[in-house]
Parts: C-alpha cells; sequence; structure tokens
C-alpha cells in the first residue's frame, strides 16, 4: 500500500507541476524562434526595445532612437507587437489571364 502512495505522488506531481513546465519552455521556445525585424519586446530584465536584427544566438534591440544593444535570445521574455510581415504571394493567378 505505501509503494501504491507513492506511485500515485509522483503521477499528481508530473501532470500537476513538470508537464506545465515543460509546455511553457516550449512556448517560450517557438517564440523566441519567431522573433523578427520590427518586432516590439520586452526582455527578462523589463526593458522594452524594437528587434532590429537577428541572429541564431542573439537579438540586437533598438532601445533608443540610435541606441542598439544586443542580447541572448532567451533573454526575450514576450513580443508585445509584432511587425508586419509582407507574404510573398505567388503570382500564378495573373499568369493563367
Amino acid at each position: 500500500m505505501p509503494l501504491l502512495m507513492i506511485v500515485l505522488l509522483f503521477a499528481v506531481m508530473y501532470f500537476m507541476m513538470i508537464r506545465p513546465q515543460q509546455k511553457r519552455r516550449r512556448e517560450a521556445e517557438q517564440m523566441q524562434a519567431a522573433i523578427g525585424a520590427g518586432d516590439e519586446v520586452v526582455t527578462i530584465g523589463g526593458l522594452y526595445g524594437t528587434v532590429t536584427g537577428v541572429d541564431d544566438e542573439t537579438v540586437m534591440l533598438e532601445v533608443a532612437p540610435g541606441v542598439q544593444t544586443r542580447y541572448a535570445r532567451p533573454a526575450i521574455a514576450r513580443v508585445v507587437k509584432t511587425a508586419e510581415r509582407i507574404e510573398s504571394v505567388p503570382e500564378e493567378a495573373d499568369a493563367k489571364e
């Protein structure tokens, strides 16, 4: 009986603590991978800035006019406003006419 209680305790801990944390980590990684130039972001330190450049491991932020700083991607806490990106639309419809 005590062994069953320990197994149940670990199962509850997994579903209540570990699994939601993994989900939050995956969402943060996806957000950081989707950052692009023109996005307005907030760092984990609370600094607001506009993304001017993106590298594999770093992000360049413009925090004031003419002032750019470099941050590691994991330092970006959230995206405040996403820049409007122009998607290239195939022009096959024009070619068929």
